[in-house]
């Protein structure tokens, strides 16, 4: 416990500043001798399973294999020797810190992310598989442990405000995963003419004693788990807040972090009150935009595909990855860095960001933003206004009018046929504007676009 906290305090002091590491290993030494032991029994506890239950003794020898190769990591890891301590190779690091810094780090982020859950989609029969999602466990946590010996990324991970980040994008993966697999088993029983697997467990449960006792059972254990968590982590407290000195970066509560890289595309207006309330707006209508009654009440994915995907995408692609992206790789100025990067305070990154409008009459043109003359009406000044934003207005008219039609004739043929002109229209409408937050980002890091609207007469920027 005490060496945790040093470890904990240690990684406070130092996120703004360089380590050496000898210092570093000492204080991180404790700490990730008993991380790969916790490893070690958790894959001899695997490999006792198989044995025992399922009297699988080959794939027993493997984890009995890797358990050796973990405890073998532990005394290393715990002997604060720069030489010894297993960490990752100095090529990748850098590889990492040049290709995943900046701009072009959110890009390869942002678009990795997309990929590999492309590919956990197409390939989800595989990867549901026991042995293969223990085995993905395991490189995700060997990965963590050698990473850990980077004094940087340590400083972020090990940070007390970040550290229940990291335990819920584990948590994530494995309900996701516990989903999907009771998702593909259905799928699979629905393909033999069989009822989903909720249909064999359907039995109902007395609320007393059976319920009541279950959340008793829980509430117990959850306050125990709170408790060793205060004894071993410390508060995340700062210090007394000073408007003169303010921390830096400044970042909202982790389930807000996603708003607060929002406003870094959009206005505020837009980011902090108009998405939230489309998002809000959309999930109350989902039951009367829903036409397909399949599904209901059991996981499948091959009888809802449309909407699985769209809440993957909009809940894994564009709410968890903008926060770990918000809490791991925003750091001063709210620059980007990458994940082996120091943060460094002093580190300027050179905006220069484009409205639209000047990107068409500027370099298009070349004939200058139009401008009222000086003397001219209220409402003569209004029009130069729309014909200078006129590129931007038309643009997202035409994205917001010409596509629904367009896709009711392509790619939603049947959705339109099913649902009819106002539910398509509701639905069209809500799926494109949740598309203008990825489109927005897509826009800012390859063209530097500030904005499609900018109006700031008005206060109107989109």
């Amino acid at each position: 416990m005490h060496g945790l906290s040093q470890l904990i305090f240690w990684s406070q002091a130092s996120l703004g500043q360089h380590s050496s590491d000898p210092d570093f290993l000492e204080h991180m030494a404790g700490f990730l001798g008993a991380y790969y032991i916790v490893l070690a029994m958790m894959n001899a506890g695997a490999a006792l399973y198989l044995w025992r239950k399922r009297n699988d003794m080959r794939n027993a020898l493997i984890w009995v294999l890797i358990a050796l190769g973990f405890t073998i990591l532990a005394p290393l890891a715990a002997s604060a020797n720069a030489d010894w301590v297993p960490g990752m190779p100095q090529f990748f690091i850098d590889f990492v810190n040049r290709y995943f810094s900046g701009t072009i780090g959110a890009i390869l982020y942002s678009s990795g992310t997309l990929a590999l859950l492309a590919v956990l989609f197409v390939c989800r029969r595989f990867f549901v598989k026991g042995l293969v999602a223990w085995s993905l466990l395991n490189l995700a946590l060997l990965v963590m442990g050698l990473s850990m010996a980077n004094p940087n990324f340590a400083a972020i991970v090990t940070k007390p405000d970040n550290v229940p980040i990291v335990m819920l994008v584990f948590l994530l993966g494995f309900f996701t995963w516990v989903a999907t697999s009771q998702a593909v088993k259905n799928d699979d029983r629905l393909e033999q003419g069989l009822p989903p697997l909720e249909k064999l467990n359907d039995e109902k449960v007395l609320v007393w004693p059976d319920l009541v006792y279950t959340e008793l059972i829980c509430m117990v254990a959850v306050t125990a788990f709170m408790i060793v968590w205060a004894l071993l982590l410390p508060a995340p407290l700062e210090d007394f807040a000073n408007r003169v000195k303010t921390p830096n970066p400044s970042k909202a509560p982790w389930y807000f972090l996603g708003l607060q890289e929002m406003l870094v595309y959009f206005d505020p207006w837009y980011a902090g009150v108009v998405l939230p309330s489309i998002v809000i707006a959309g999930l109350m209508a989902i039951p009367y935009l829903d036409f397909n009654k399949s599904g209901n009440g059991y996981y499948t994915i091959a009888q809802r595909k449309f909407s699985y995907l769209v809440f993957q995408f909009g809940f894994l692609a564009l709410w968890v990855t903008l926060i770990i992206l918000g809490t791991f790789l925003r750091g001063p100025n709210w620059n980007l860095f990458a994940p082996y990067e120091h943060w460094d305070a002093h580190k300027v990154a050179a905006l220069n960001n484009v409205d639209l409008s000047y990107y068409f009459w500027e370099y298009g043109i070349g004939t200058g933003l139009p401008k009222a003359p000086t003397g001219s009406s209220g409402l003569a000044s209004f029009g130069y206004i729309l014909l200078r934003e006129s590129p931007g207005i038309l643009a997202v008219l035409a994205y917001m009018m010409v596509l629904p039609p367009l896709m009711a004739m392509t790619i939603f043929r049947k959705f339109f046929a099913r649902m009819g002109f106002a539910r398509y229209m509701v639905m069209s409408s809500l799926f494109l504007l949740m598309m203008t937050l990825p489109l927005k980002m897509v826009l800012r890091w390859t063209f530097n676009l500030k904005y499609i609207i900018s109006i700031p007469e008005y206060f109107l920027n989109f």
